[in-house]
């Protein structure tokens, strides 16, 4: 099949490499929000195909296929004009901008992306936003200007926008509120707190927990899950990362979803169909549909004063 994974994760000594069994099916489908399925993992890597038909047989009907460099951006796009199951998002990871700005090719890779973004099937700008793990001082201007160039991107095209966001969240949202924010925004793989959560609760922002809101150490985003409102709330995987539990560490793919959103179905008490079928509609009001050509629609303003809690 054309357009199987460019890219193979770094493997790490002693890990168990296996795939997990797939878990139950959802008894209402949902969408993963954000997935890396041009990084092949495990001992014995997945095709896009396998990848797909695996996720589909337990309820995840389709994916938001996600670069993070010209390759990756380009893989994504290509793949997704092709593959009904999948849409893209193309953009420069924040880590990977300082790269090319030393290289004095990120002008030229903003371009690409910028072009990339008007492809069919090309429905969000991202990951892209800040990050002040990974990169030190030194590359922090080219940060910032990679991002406020996406977002430029994301607001010309009427797409979406992915954020990644790395122990900056202060100056993620004052980046946000000073350039002005895209109608709609993500927090991919959210990892703030309920005060965050609040915060984004009032600019309309939405919030996609992935597997690590599984974790016994994750208490801070499990309240933060609570913080929200249910109507802004997604759900992902970042496979092949975050493997949630209890398969932590081993390899993680879109077929894996159902057990983050069941963790997050009985951390908030509700009923799993009725938070699937809240996310997937929510996640087609953000990015519109799978089995058509691409469509704008205008978010859902929140409901002030609603919280998780409301629907319990």
């Amino acid at each position: 099949m054309a357009n199987e994974p460019v890219r193979q994760r770094e493997q790490t000594a002693g890990r168990d490499l296996s795939y997990p069994a797939p878990p139950e099916p959802l008894p209402v489908p949902v969408y993963d929000n954000h997935t890396h399925l041009e990084i092949s993992d495990g001992e014995h890597p997945l095709s896009l195909a396998d990848q797909l038909d695996r996720a589909v047989s337990v309820g995840v009907q389709g994916v938001i296929q996600v670069g993070g460099d010209r390759e990756t951006s380009r893989w994504s796009a290509e793949a997704a004009a092709t593959e009904p199951r999948m849409l893209a998002a193309v953009a420069i990871h924040p880590n990977e901008a300082p790269e090319y700005e030393q290289a004095g090719t990120l002008d030229d890779a903003l371009a690409e992306i910028s072009e990339l973004a008007g492809r069919p099937r090309v429905v969000a700008v991202g990951e892209t936003g800040l990050d002040f793990f990974r990169t030190g001082p030194e590359g922090l201007a080219a940060q910032y200007r990679s991002f406020e160039a996406h977002i430029e991107i994301a607001k010309q095209n009427g797409l979406a926008l992915q954020i990644h966001d790395r122990n900056a969240h202060a100056e993620v949202i004052a980046t946000l509120l000073r350039v002005g924010a895209p109608e709609r925004t993500v927090f991919h793989c959210f990892s703030g707190d309920a005060e965050m959560a609040a915060i984004c609760a009032e600019h309309g922002w939405y919030l996609s927990f992935a597997g690590n809101v599984t974790f016994k150490n994750a208490g801070m985003l499990r309240a933060a899950l609570a913080a929200a409102p249910r109507e802004l709330l997604l759900v992902e995987t970042d496979a092949p990362f975050l493997t949630p539990a209890p398969f932590r560490g081993r390899p993680n793919a879109p077929y894996l979803l159902p057990h983050t959103l069941r963790a997050m179905a009985n951390h908030l008490e509700t009923d799993v169909a009725m938070l699937a079928t809240q996310i997937s509609t929510t996640t087609e009001r953000v990015y519109g549909r799978w089995d058509a050509e691409p469509v704008v629609i205008a978010p859902a303003a929140p409901t002030a004063g609603t919280r998780l809690g409301g629907l319990r």
